[in-house]
């Protein structure tokens, strides 16, 4: 058993007011283990007060429910915080995170910061929520779930995991899948929540197939500027997704999608099979996962040498290894 986790574990049984954080514009990771764990903490706990703000949230996962209204200052000051899946300070959505009177950091992303009073960082981990599926089975004879929790927890792990696809799956990750299941997850009502398609997407998707490109040595990529995210009345989030769109390209071993914000700035969406890619991803503003990252760049200047640093990433590792498809 992880002594973080332990000490995690032990202010939580010390503090009767607990607030949780995750990161801005989150996904389903960051939103299933933040009220997964809430879950998990009101049911072993009700006389405890447990809330979960954030001061965003997301559409794509919106049916897994709704997060806490937000308390004034003196809320926080008595309470323990708890940011899950944020690897650096500055994403935290809610700042007053800071408020609170000792701070724990839950992530599973390589780590950039070191912030908070106690922090339980696995980077092989393929979610957030494994680590708090695993932080359950580590204390199951303390707390309690049920299946309504279970349900956001393994919906993070799906969605994180590419379907259990990455490479960060394990043998832990499906014995920790198997034991959220044992609770009654509904899997067709999940999966036709997270994987059905609006009509919009679809020709959105077959407009991806018609725009995307790929350079000299494999990388493809696409822009979704700001005039095609009207055009097919996509939210920001649908706009992203087309990253996934390209993953199965024979012989494209990274895949990046530019997608032009509100703000001017041109968010990155990077993945990739076998090649590590997280390096590129923290010289253009980001980080993340080895084949799984994000980043910014302010102009299309900028975006074209992210495509050849990822291009050049490309060509060393093919001269170098075998085995790629």
């Amino acid at each position: 058993m992880n002594e973080q986790m332990k000490v995690i574990f032990e202010k939580i049984k010390a503090y009767n007011r607990i607030v949780i954080f995750r990161h801005k514009r989150p996904d389903g990771d960051a939103v299933g283990s933040t009220l997964g764990l809430r879950g998990i903490l009101r049911l072993s706990y009700p006389q405890k007060e447990i809330i979960v703000n954030n001061c965003d949230y997301s559409d794509y996962v919106g049916f897994l429910g709704g997060e806490d209204p937000a308390m004034p200052d003196e809320f926080y000051t008595e309470a323990l915080g708890i940011i899950i899946d944020t690897a650096t300070s500055d994403t935290v959505s809610n700042p007053r995170y800071a408020l609170c009177k000792e701070i724990c950091k839950i992530d599973h992303h390589i780590p950039k910061e070191s912030y908070g009073d106690y922090e339980w960082v696995e980077e092989h981990r393929s979610s957030s929520c494994e680590m708090i599926a695993a932080f359950y089975a580590a204390f199951k004879d303390e707390l309690k779930i049920d299946v309504d929790t279970a349900t956001l927890i393994y919906a993070g792990m799906v969605t994180d995991s590419g379907r259990f696809r990455f490479r960060s799956v394990s043998g832990d990750t499906m014995r920790l899948a198997g034991m959220l299941l044992d609770e009654g997850v509904d899997t067709d009502h999940l999966y036709a929540n997270l994987y059905m398609k609006e009509f919009h997407t679809l020709k959105f998707q077959a407009e991806v197939y018609k725009k995307m490109k790929i350079s000299e040595n494999g990388v493809a990529y696409l822009y979704v500027s700001r005039a095609m995210q009207e055009k097919f009345g996509l939210t920001f989030e649908e706009a992203c997704a087309s990253v996934s769109y390209m993953d199965s390209i024979k012989n494209s071993l990274i895949w990046i999608a530019f997608i032009e914000a509100d703000d001017g700035n041109i968010r990155v969406r990077l993945r990739s099979r076998f090649v590590t890619i997280n390096q590129i991803a923290e010289k253009y503003n980001g980080g993340g996962h080895d084949c799984a990252s994000g980043a910014t760049v302010k102009s299309r200047s900028e975006m074209r040498r992210l495509i050849a640093d990822a291009d050049a990433r490309l060509k060393e590792y093919k001269e170098s290894n075998e085995g790629w498809l």
